[in-house]
Protein backbone atom coordinates (compact mmCIF):
# COMPACT_ATOMS: atom_id res chain seq x y z
CA UNK A 1 0.00 0.00 0.00
CA UNK A 2 2.55 2.79 1.13
CA UNK A 3 4.47 1.69 -1.98
CA UNK A 4 1.72 2.76 -4.34
CA UNK A 5 1.47 5.91 -2.73
CA UNK A 6 5.24 6.60 -3.53
CA UNK A 7 3.91 8.28 -7.26
CA UNK A 8 1.08 10.51 -4.96
CA UNK A 9 4.11 11.73 -2.77
CA UNK A 10 6.73 12.33 -5.59
CA UNK A 11 3.71 14.35 -7.31
CA UNK A 12 2.68 16.36 -4.12
CA UNK A 13 7.02 17.02 -3.57
CA UNK A 14 6.90 18.45 -7.05
CA UNK A 15 3.63 20.83 -6.28
CA UNK A 16 5.52 22.21 -3.23
CA UNK A 17 8.92 22.58 -4.17
CA UNK A 18 8.79 22.96 -8.16
CA UNK A 19 6.71 21.93 -10.81
CA UNK A 20 8.33 18.72 -12.44
CA UNK A 21 7.55 16.12 -15.50
CA UNK A 22 5.85 13.13 -15.49
CA UNK A 23 9.02 11.23 -16.29
CA UNK A 24 11.19 13.09 -13.31
CA UNK A 25 7.96 12.42 -10.74
CA UNK A 26 8.45 9.42 -11.33
CA UNK A 27 11.92 9.20 -11.19
CA UNK A 28 11.82 10.54 -7.56
CA UNK A 29 8.99 8.47 -6.77
CA UNK A 30 11.10 5.22 -7.86
CA UNK A 31 13.69 6.36 -4.95
CA UNK A 32 11.32 6.68 -1.85
CA UNK A 33 11.45 4.54 1.09
CA UNK A 34 8.42 4.24 3.03
CA UNK A 35 8.68 4.56 6.73
CA UNK A 36 6.11 3.42 9.14
CA UNK A 37 6.96 5.43 12.70
CA UNK A 38 4.69 5.13 15.93
CA UNK A 39 4.95 7.99 18.15
CA UNK A 40 7.91 8.37 20.16
CA UNK A 41 10.14 6.68 18.22
CA UNK A 42 13.73 7.86 16.74
CA UNK A 43 13.77 8.97 12.51
CA UNK A 44 17.55 8.79 13.58
CA UNK A 45 19.51 9.00 17.07
CA UNK A 46 22.05 11.56 17.50
CA UNK A 47 26.15 10.24 16.16
CA UNK A 48 24.02 8.85 13.03
CA UNK A 49 24.82 10.16 9.71
CA UNK A 50 21.30 11.38 7.70
CA UNK A 51 21.76 9.24 5.13
CA UNK A 52 17.98 10.63 3.86
CA UNK A 53 15.21 13.62 3.56
CA UNK A 54 12.10 12.92 5.09
CA UNK A 55 8.97 14.15 3.39
CA UNK A 56 5.98 13.70 5.96
CA UNK A 57 3.43 12.45 4.24
CA UNK A 58 1.70 11.91 7.61
CA UNK A 59 2.31 12.78 11.57
CA UNK A 60 4.32 15.10 13.37
CA UNK A 61 8.30 15.30 13.56
CA UNK A 62 10.77 17.31 16.10
CA UNK A 63 14.40 17.81 15.46
CA UNK A 64 15.96 18.36 18.82
CA UNK A 65 19.10 18.09 20.24
CA UNK A 66 20.45 18.26 24.50
CA UNK A 67 22.88 21.23 25.60
CA UNK A 68 23.98 20.56 29.34
CA UNK A 69 21.33 17.93 29.88
CA UNK A 70 18.44 19.97 28.55
CA UNK A 71 16.40 18.63 25.71
CA UNK A 72 15.97 21.96 22.99
CA UNK A 73 13.65 21.86 20.26
CA UNK A 74 15.12 23.14 17.16
CA UNK A 75 12.70 22.49 14.28
CA UNK A 76 9.32 20.86 13.79
CA UNK A 77 7.84 19.34 10.39
CA UNK A 78 4.50 18.13 10.05
CA UNK A 79 2.81 17.00 6.71
CA UNK A 80 3.89 18.22 3.54
CA UNK A 81 7.21 19.35 4.87
CA UNK A 82 10.50 17.78 5.09
CA UNK A 83 13.06 17.31 7.63
CA UNK A 84 16.40 16.50 7.52
CA UNK A 85 20.10 17.39 9.66
CA UNK A 86 21.27 19.62 7.03
CA UNK A 87 25.01 19.74 7.77
CA UNK A 88 25.38 16.05 8.40
CA UNK A 89 23.55 15.14 4.99
CA UNK A 90 25.43 17.38 3.08
CA UNK A 91 28.72 16.18 4.46
CA UNK A 92 27.74 12.55 5.40
CA UNK A 93 29.20 12.91 8.87
CA UNK A 94 27.61 12.25 12.13
CA UNK A 95 24.89 13.87 13.48
CA UNK A 96 24.00 15.77 17.06
CA UNK A 97 21.08 16.70 15.96
CA UNK A 98 18.52 13.71 16.33
CA UNK A 99 14.57 13.44 14.66
CA UNK A 100 11.83 11.59 16.72
CA UNK A 101 7.99 11.34 15.98
CA UNK A 102 5.43 13.63 18.14
CA UNK A 103 2.60 11.38 16.44
CA UNK A 104 2.07 8.39 14.44
CA UNK A 105 3.87 9.46 11.24
CA UNK A 106 4.53 7.93 7.87
CA UNK A 107 7.45 9.38 5.99
CA UNK A 108 9.09 8.63 3.16
CA UNK A 109 12.92 8.75 2.39
CA UNK A 110 14.56 10.50 -0.40
CA UNK A 111 18.67 8.38 0.32
CA UNK A 112 21.25 10.06 -0.40
CA UNK A 113 23.08 8.30 -2.55
CA UNK A 114 20.04 7.61 -4.94
CA UNK A 115 18.89 11.35 -4.81
CA UNK A 116 22.76 12.24 -5.88
CA UNK A 117 22.88 9.42 -8.51
CA UNK A 118 19.87 11.03 -10.02
CA UNK A 119 20.29 14.18 -9.82
CA UNK A 120 23.31 13.51 -12.07
CA UNK A 121 21.11 12.66 -15.25
CA UNK A 122 18.17 14.78 -13.99
CA UNK A 123 18.40 18.49 -13.89
CA UNK A 124 14.15 18.41 -12.48
CA UNK A 125 15.54 16.64 -9.78
CA UNK A 126 18.50 19.11 -9.48
CA UNK A 127 16.29 22.22 -9.47
CA UNK A 128 14.01 20.04 -7.12
CA UNK A 129 16.77 19.45 -4.88
CA UNK A 130 18.62 22.84 -4.90
CA UNK A 131 14.66 24.40 -4.16
CA UNK A 132 14.56 21.79 -0.67
CA UNK A 133 18.09 23.06 0.55
CA UNK A 134 16.78 27.13 -0.20
CA UNK A 135 13.63 26.08 1.69
CA UNK A 136 15.36 24.59 4.46
CA UNK A 137 18.11 27.82 4.49
CA UNK A 138 15.23 30.17 4.52
CA UNK A 139 13.20 28.77 7.23
CA UNK A 140 16.31 28.20 9.78
CA UNK A 141 17.69 31.77 9.12
CA UNK A 142 13.78 33.45 10.02
CA UNK A 143 13.99 31.21 12.96
CA UNK A 144 17.12 32.52 14.05
CA UNK A 145 16.08 35.60 13.78
CA UNK A 146 13.04 35.68 15.02
CA UNK A 147 15.47 34.29 18.03
CA UNK A 148 17.61 37.41 18.21
CA UNK A 149 15.20 40.08 17.06
CA UNK A 150 11.74 39.63 18.58
CA UNK A 151 10.54 39.05 22.40
CA UNK A 152 8.64 35.88 23.50
CA UNK A 153 5.27 37.75 22.76
CA UNK A 154 6.55 38.40 19.48
CA UNK A 155 7.84 34.73 18.81
CA UNK A 156 4.91 33.27 19.49
CA UNK A 157 2.73 35.60 17.98
CA UNK A 158 4.49 34.92 14.74
CA UNK A 159 4.64 31.11 15.31
CA UNK A 160 1.18 30.88 15.68
CA UNK A 161 0.22 33.05 12.52
CA UNK A 162 2.93 31.08 9.84
CA UNK A 163 2.21 27.73 11.59
CA UNK A 164 -0.39 26.99 14.19
CA UNK A 165 -0.25 23.17 13.77
CA UNK A 166 2.92 23.39 15.76
CA UNK A 167 1.11 24.75 18.55
CA UNK A 168 -2.11 22.72 18.16
CA UNK A 169 -0.43 19.48 17.94
CA UNK A 170 2.59 19.40 19.86
CA UNK A 171 3.33 19.61 23.43
CA UNK A 172 3.86 23.18 25.00
CA UNK A 173 7.44 21.86 26.13
CA UNK A 174 8.50 21.36 22.96
CA UNK A 175 6.77 24.70 21.74
CA UNK A 176 8.70 26.85 24.44
CA UNK A 177 11.93 24.94 24.00
CA UNK A 178 11.56 25.83 20.16
CA UNK A 179 11.09 29.70 20.46
CA UNK A 180 13.44 29.40 23.41
CA UNK A 181 11.62 30.17 26.68
CA UNK A 182 10.47 28.49 29.79
CA UNK A 183 7.06 26.60 29.72
CA UNK A 184 6.00 29.31 32.52
CA UNK A 185 6.59 32.00 30.19
CA UNK A 186 4.85 30.29 27.15
CA UNK A 187 1.92 30.04 29.34
CA UNK A 188 2.10 33.48 30.58
CA UNK A 189 2.41 34.36 26.51
CA UNK A 190 -0.50 32.51 25.72
CA UNK A 191 -2.71 33.77 28.70
CA UNK A 192 -2.04 37.22 27.66
CA UNK A 193 -3.09 36.23 24.05
CA UNK A 194 -6.55 35.17 25.28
Amino acid sequence: MLMDRRRDVAREIARIYCPMSPMAIQALANILVPIKLLKGELVFPEGQVCNAMYFVDKGMVRQFYYKNGKDVTEHFSFEGRIVFCIESFLKQEPSRLMVETLENSTLFAMPYEELHLLMNYNQEVLTLYRRILEHALISSQEHADSQRFENAAERYARLLKNKPEIVLRAPMVYVASFLQMTPETLSRVRSAKE
